[in-house]
């Protein structure tokens, strides 16, 4: 037994800005993804996944886990080579075949390459999940560049639309759709107003097209973070913000990736075949009702 107050790190963090959308490597203390801890079942054996924003933070961990799982993964990131070479090793020392495809998923023509290249590497697509993000913090409205307010919607939700509709045709019944979405559609932080508006758009998304899709036997779930530790923070946050992460959640602490994708498990295994639609949440217990 152990406290989960004390599992992991607690702010104060050191002092540390980095620049947009971070690395691992600059992040301190180290996040766990779950490297040293996370033990497969073979629950996802044999399956193909995509994961956006792969590379890094719960992307990277989810990775991790499908790998020992079982999965294929390719793992589509921005521009982090450094950062996805490493996820892709984790993936390859537990047997499966990792594929790397570096681009912006803000671009529909991307997110069809990204399709293809998995349909290509793959033969099939069992899982999609969709994790990529981007945010930044302001202090007020008219601090909000309107480039960053459609680069937000871009990446957080249109790239959600993008991926599904180019995946939709080579998934079968039994296939399973994750959104990422966040404790800011319940709770919205007034410093992340266009991420926050995306995740509650991610919400009603994934309401939506887990619905739509039923007839056809494909579960569409989502995952609702509360404060992660990962490289996104202390590249898009105020110092003070990242020196107190997570202090304010009942837990009083960050949560770490590889605390959360044993859900992303979860919601892409036959376990969970009775949800769709639903949203799972891991916010250090900060309510969402």
């Amino acid at each position: 037994m152990q406290d989960p107050k004390e599992k992991h790190a607690k702010p104060p963090f050191p002092e540390q800005e980095q620049e947009v959308p971070g690395t691992e490597e600059e992040l301190q203390p180290k996040a766990d993804h779950g490297e040293e801890s996370y033990k497969g079942t073979g629950k996802l054996e044999g399956k193909k996944a995509i994961i956006t924003g792969g590379d890094s933070g719960i992307g990277r961990a989810v990775a991790i886990a499908f790998a020992r799982e079982g999965a294929d993964v390719l793992i589509s990131y921005l521009s982090e080579d450094e950062d996805a070479k490493e996820t892709a090793k984790y993936v390859e020392e537990a047997g499966r075949k990792a594929v790397l495809v570096p681009g912006d998923i803000s671009d529909e023509a991307h997110c069809q390459k990204v399709i293809a290249k998995a349909v290509e590497e793959f033969g099939q697509i069992d899982v999609l999940v969709n994790n990529a993000a981007f945010q930044m913090a302001r202090e007020s409205l008219q601090e909000i560049p309107s480039e960053e307010w459609d680069r937000t919607f871009r990446t957080n939700i249109y790239a959600m639309f993008y991926l599904c509709k180019a995946a939709e045709p080579h998934m079968k019944p039994g296939s399973t759709i994750v959104n990422t979405t966040s404790v800011n559609a319940y709770k919205p932080a007034p410093m992340l107003l266009a991420y926050a508006a995306t995740k509650g758009a991610i919400q009603n998304f994934t309401a939506n097209l887990g619905q739509l899709l039923a007839e056809k036997g494909i579960r569409v779930n989502c995952v609702a973070p509360g404060p992660i530790w990962t490289p996104l923070i202390p590249s898009t946050m105020p110092p003070d913000q990242v020196k107190s992460f997570g202090k304010s959640v009942p837990l009083k602490r960050a949560g770490q990736p590889a605390e959360l994708a044993p859900i992303y498990v979860l919601l892409a295994s036959s376990d969970s075949s009775y949800m769709t639609g639903s949203t799972v949440q891991v916010t250090g217990g900060t309510p969402t009702i």
